[in-house]
Order: structure tokens, then sequence, then C-alpha cells
């Protein structure tokens, strides 16, 4: 089965991501099928980037994205949705200071 995952690469505490479409056998950093985008966590707003056409492919083809990659095409189709994170912060912020 073919999974749609991310791929770790960058440096020691400066992860950043790949995602590809690999074989759900091979191990996280091996072989994998094809880049599909990439994913930096140390950058705030546009921190990703995906090829919807052909992540579109792959899941025609009956590709499983895992829930990270899943959370990203949803806000890569709906560039209205913020992360998960984003509103959490913002309630905070808005709640009175006891």
């Amino acid at each position: 089965m073919v999974k749609l995952r991310m791929r770790r690469t960058g440096c020691t505490n400066h992860a950043t991501y790949r995602i590809v479409a690999a074989d759900s056998r091979s191990p996280r950093d091996g072989k994998f099928l094809e880049i599909l985008g990439w994913y930096d966590t140390q950058i705030k707003d546009e921190n990703f980037k995906l090829d919807l056409p052909r992540v579109d492919y792959w899941l025609s083809k009956g590709a499983k994205p895992s829930t990270t990659v899943a959370s990203l095409i949803r806000r890569a189709k709906n560039p209205a949705i913020k992360p998960h994170h984003a509103a959490k912060a913002k309630a905070k912020k808005a709640a009175p200071a006891a």
C-alpha cells in the first residue's frame, strides 16, 4: 500500500520534512516513490508547499495520507483554514488576565 507521509530532513534541532509517496513497508527516511512537497516547522506562516495535482493522482490510486499530511492537504486546498494551534493561541490572547 502506498502512503503519503513526511520524510525528515534538516539538521539537529531544525527539523524540515519532505512530503513523499512511499510504500508503507519502507522506513520513515527510506526509499520513496515521489517527492510531493515540503514542510518546514520553523517558519511561521507559509511553511509548506504541495504539488496538489500529484497528491490528487496518488489519492486516486488509493494512497492513504498520514494525519499530518491530510491536515496539510486540507490547508493547501483551502488557504483560509489556519493550523489548529493558531486558534488556541488567539483564544489564549483574548482571555482576560485575572
